[in-house]
């Protein structure tokens, strides 16, 4: 555990929650902070996407060193909940109803999300920029209280599936994915983008559990069956096995890898970078390795921040990118609520989000946000594995349709 100067970011084991006291729907904040709750996976099997959340409390503590916002410090409250979805919803409730935070920030996963997604909405409280991109959490009308951030795994998935039709449309397909929500809706949407013929050439789908050690027998199946294009939906540990595997094996299909798991330092450089030559994913954030962003004003200022702030980061980590901008996007809402911090008004303001281009999303794509459109990021740009960075290729997609179907 440790608390930041200004900051607390409270990095916790899951010790059973002893019980609330009383609750009430708006929590008053004092005076002089901005009380915001979070929780993230420190430990366990996705420990390393915990570093999008220690780069978010980082910011935290830049802004608090330079007045804060509106002039209120922010209090961040993170606990560890070991990406064990009961654990999760034991802290929500000591965050709420004991620590009395204005909102939910970045909670990460999506099996852990969905834990808390109705407990937080019955309450009113704001579950702000939800760390996954589950299409669920652009749902304004049955869970008003829930914004997603990240570009949803369907629209990602369906991105995938085009990329296919249009390279590789004879192609044996097969699947890899989490058997929860989150490998699900990228199944979902690159079935749904391979339409009914393309999901003719699907000729094996492998699940794995978060509990396995490995998933080294689910790419030896995929490799007997003759795949020659996998789509991988995997979070960082298991993508990095899926990746090594195959490379020992000497398999080389078209490797087609989620978003989070674009990871260099969570996942690309424990699977061997020269093992990682050629893989494809999605980006939409800027990878500060790239030579192209080396006299990019944006890039420059993340990598200044990184030294300073989070020294133990790598700024080439697409997680810290990430932890970053997110943590931009709350405080563009945060100033911009003003001095009514009323929970009501933090979801108004939240969902009337002008198209706004921060400083490390890729040229052409921007956070934004109706009262009937809660998916802030719903573009995406392909990228190739070069083996030292990503390459972008092709063009910014906007995936909005893929979100409405």
């Amino acid at each position: 555990m440790f608390r930041a100067v200004l900051t607390a970011v409270l990095l916790l084991s899951a010790a059973p929650f002893p019980g609330a006291g009383a609750w009430a729907e708006e929590s008053a904040q004092p005076p002089a902070e901005i009380r915001i709750g979070n929780t993230a996976p420190y430990s366990g099997p996705a420990s390393a996407l915990g570093s999008i959340v220690r780069t978010a409390a980082a910011y935290f503590t830049k802004l608090n060193e330079e007045g804060g916002i509106n002039g209120r410090r922010i209090n961040f409250i993170s606990y560890d909940d070991g990406y064990s979805p009961n654990r999760t919803f034991e802290m929500t409730r000591r965050l709420v109803e004991q620590e009395r935070v204005l909102l939910d920030f970045g909670t990460l996963g999506t099996p852990t999300s969905t834990a808390v997604w109705k407990y937080l909405n019955e309450r009113r409280v704001p579950q702000l920029f939800v760390l996954s991109g589950a299409s669920r959490w652009g749902d304004p009308h049955g869970h008003p209280w829930t914004m997603g951030w990240v570009p949803t795994y369907t629209s990602e998935g369906t991105l995938y599936a085009d990329y296919v039709l249009k390279r590789l449309p004879r192609a044996k397909i097969g699947l890899l994915y989490q058997n929860d929500d989150y490998g699900k809706d990228y199944v979902r949407g690159f079935k749904r983008g391979l339409g009914a013929e393309g999901r003719r050439r699907i000729v094996l789908e492998q699940t794995y559990e978060v509990t396995d050690p490995t998933v080294d027998s689910q790419i030896v199946n995929l490799q007997n069956r003759g795949v020659e294009v996998l789509l991988d939906a995997a979070t960082p540990k298991f993508a990095s096995q899926a990746i090594k595997k195959a490379y020992e094996l000497g398999w080389r299909p078209v490797h087609l890898l989620s978003q989070p798991a674009a990871s260099l330092s969570a996942a690309l450089i424990p699977a061997g970078l020269e093992a990682c030559r050629g893989l494809i994913s999605a980006l939409y954030l800027k990878d500060a390795s790239d030579p192209r962003w080396k006299d990019d004003p944006g890039v420059r200022e993340f990598i200044a921040f990184m030294r300073r702030y989070f020294p133990g980061g790598d700024p080439a980590d697409l997680l810290n990118v990430q932890g970053y901008t997110v943590a931009q996007t709350l405080v563009w809402v945060l100033r911009h609520a003003g001095d009514d911090l009323s929970r009501e008004n933090l979801m108004k303001v939240a969902s009337h989000i002008p198209p706004l281009p921060l400083p490390l999303l890729l040229p052409g794509i921007a956070v934004h946000t109706t009262p009937a459109d809660f998916y802030p990021m719903e573009q995406l740009e392909l990228a190739r594995f070069d083996g030292a960075h990503w390459v972008l290729f092709g063009q910014v997609r906007d995936l909005s349709s893929a979100n409405r179907r």
